[in-house]
């Protein structure tokens, strides 16, 4: 139990910045007291048939630091929750090691069935504030979901998931989408190449190989011009698509 307890206190430096003290850590942190009440009181108690009465206990631990986790839920070691205010965690989740929470995460199910309905969370994942993860799906090791998203199917091991429904991000993914950016000269039009969400960014992508189309027609329509070929009002619709505009309705 104290080795537990010394891994825990460990990860609160490793990943808090504003943790300073051991004592601030043991006394300030409700994640860590959530933690060490489910571990110490409401599981065991769960797991040796007492269930009311771990449920009871874990009732305790959420009025106590506004954590949720069901007795039943499996934890791995050096989970860390930060801030934490807000986390629910369902009665069939399991949660791997070396994983972080931050406030707002549900760790909830879908289904008014019996048996497995919450997550299971790999090596290493890290839920971004109000994430909600729905359903007997997996989340692979190292994954990342974005804050607020919502997540209702597997997300693939070292993978971003964003939005609403939640849309994965894959490094593969990333580094295919800057070759092709590069190959069609790709500006996104001050929008950052490392924007998450993968839809925003094929749109981008999309408009501005449709705006360095429209250059390339405009340099055409001008050398037939100067050849003297009527080209009608084929340089008027151009001029029309404004890639800016439509970029400016996206950000």
């Amino acid at each position: 139990m104290f080795d537990r307890l010394r891994e825990d206190i460990g990860v609160v430096f490793e990943r808090d910045p504003a943790a300073r003290t051991t004592w601030e850590v043991l006394t300030c942190y409700p994640g860590l007291h959530a933690l060490v009440w489910h571990r110490a009181v409401a599981r065991p108690l769960w797991r040796s048939g007492l269930r009311w009465l771990g449920r009871w206990m874990s009732h305790w631990g959420r009025w106590l630091t506004g954590i949720e986790i069901h007795p039943g839920a499996s934890i791995g070691r050096r989970v860390f929750i930060d801030h934490g205010m807000g986390i629910v965690i369902g009665e069939t989740a399991e949660i791997g090691d070396d994983c972080t929470l931050y406030h707002g995460v549900t760790l909830g199910g879908t289904s008014w069935n019996k048996g497995k309905r919450h997550p299971t969370l790999g090596r290493g994942v890290v839920l971004g504030a109000g994430a909600k993860v729905l359903g007997p799906i997996l989340v692979g090791d190292n994954a990342k979901v974005g804050s607020n998203a919502v997540v209702v199917r597997d997300v693939p091991p070292g993978a971003t998931a964003v939005g609403i429904p939640a849309r994965m991000v894959t490094g593969d993914d990333a580094l295919r989408r800057e070759a092709q950016a590069a190959k069609i000269g790709f500006s996104a039009y001050g929008i950052g190449a490392d924007m998450n969400d993968p839809i925003v960014q094929a749109i981008h992508s999309l408009l501005d190989h449709a705006a360095a189309t429209d250059t390339r027609l405009q340099r055409l329509i001008e050398h037939l011009q100067s050849d003297g070929v009527d080209c009608g009002d084929a340089r008027a619709t151009a001029e029309r698509f404004d890639p800016k505009q439509i970029n400016k309705m996206l950000e």
